[in-house]
């Protein structure tokens, strides 16, 4: 095991409250001791990814703390059904074609956050005519699924929460930025060709935090597969996202009759393992800051990778899926009406109130579309199974030829 740097506080991030430094002091013991347990104490880094984020009570996802919100302080990140209702509304054109081609009322939604693209796509399926609307939610974390219940309060009668993957399910399936969240491999090519695994060990040195990264050889099986999409460069560091390759190909063997749409930031292949993308694509979110120091704040912060859409289109073929259509998300909302749906918001009078309503309005458009914001880091991927009909979300500039 080689040891390399210890992490660096990014300039400008908050400091801890008293009551998170008790969290994370609380939330360091517990992965010093899991790094001791280890072989050579060396954590690989989608195991330490998979427990800072996920690990029960302590982990990003299952602990208690505010994550989604852009008007509240103590959030880390906004996402799209967060900005304005009008994804959620543009979303529910597409769904609505694929429940009227399925016959079915389903609707499933993976990692439903803070349960806000629920309530406005369950009011606008109902807007549109799908009166027995059933809708799924399948969430990991205790504390979200209670803020989802409060939001929906209004619709739970219509509303399961689900604890794990249906056996069968015919209808729409809906995954906003659950697969950037999913833990990666971290992996980095040696000068003589080989691969480096990274990881994480215990340090007791002074310092911002009491972990650092470490490297081992990585094994065959990750050896063979980053040989085939890392550009051949010494210490060009990327990410295999294993794990969410399995979960999309996986899909094939319990979705029955529909589709699956999936949102997310990242790349096609090519641009994904880019040259220039030399330092892999990994992100941290704590109150609005964003940097790449993902051994900070273990439990406190979000950590994330961006996407290889190419990776997720060749799983799903492998399980059995159709690749539908792949397209950016300002092309996606724009096809399923979005232009349209500001129009009808356009205020009809001099009113100040209004104007400002639709001040608002526009800004969030704005973001939701914009080359410079969400419009165009943003994919969606649609994976259907026995759907024949080609899918209004990508009737222009669907770019599967890309892939």
């Amino acid at each position: 095991m080689k040891l390399l740097h210890a992490p660096v506080v990014p300039s400008g991030l908050p400091q801890l409250e008293s009551d998170l430094l008790e969290q994370i002091n609380t939330n360091h013991q517990y992965l010093s001791e899991l790094i001791a347990a280890q072989d050579q104490q060396f954590l690989p880094f989608d195991q330490w990814m998979h427990h800072v984020l996920y690990a029960p009570q302590t982990g990003y996802y299952s602990g208690g703390s505010t994550k989604f919100g852009s008007h509240l302080p103590e959030g880390d990140f906004t996402t799209a059904p967060e900005l304005s209702p009008l994804f959620g509304q543009s979303v529910a054109v597409q769904i609505t074609q694929v429940l009227n081609h399925c016959q079915s009322v389903n609707v499933l939604e993976f990692g439903a956050g803070s349960g806000a693209l629920a309530k406005v796509l369950i009011e606008s399926l109902l807007a549109q005519g799908i009166d027995d609307l059933h809708y799924f939610i399948l969430e990991v974390s205790p504390s979200l699924r209670a803020r989802q219940q409060a939001t929906l309060q209004t619709h739970l009668q219509r509303v399961t929460w689900l604890d794990a993957l249906p056996q069968g399910f015919s209808g729409c399936v809906i995954a906003n930025e659950v697969l950037d969240a999913m833990p990666v491999h971290l992996l980095e090519r040696s000068a003589d060709g080989s691969f480096l695994e990274l990881g994480v060990s215990f340090s007791q040195t002074a310092g911002p935090s009491p972990f650092s990264w470490a490297a081992r050889p990585a094994p065959q099986a990750l050896q063979r597969i980053a040989e085939q999409r890392f550009p051949d460069i010494a210490g060009y560091r990327s990410e295999l996202n294993l794990q969410a390759e399995a979960w999309v190909k996986g899909i094939g063997s319990w979705l029955d009759k529909g589709a699956v749409l999936l949102f997310d930031y990242g790349f096609p292949q090519r641009e994904y393992y880019h040259e220039q993308r030399h330092e892999g694509s990994l992100m941290c979110h704590f109150r609005h800051h964003a940097h790449s120091e993902a051994l900070l704040f273990p439990g406190l912060q979000d950590v994330t990778a961006h996407v290889d859409f190419t990776a997720m289109a060749d799983a799903a073929l492998a399980g059995g899926l159709d690749v539908m259509g792949y397209t950016s998300q300002a092309h996606f909302l724009m096809n399923c009406g979005i232009a349209q749906q500001l129009e009808r918001l356009a205020p009809t009078q001099d009113d100040d109130v209004a104007t400002a309503q639709w001040a608002h309005t526009i800004g969030a458009a704005q973001k939701l579309l914009s080359e410079a914001e969400m419009g165009e880091l943003f994919k969606v991927l649609a994976l259907c199974k026995n759907v024949d009909e080609p899918l209004i979300g990508f009737f222009r500039g669907d770019r599967r030829d890309r892939l």
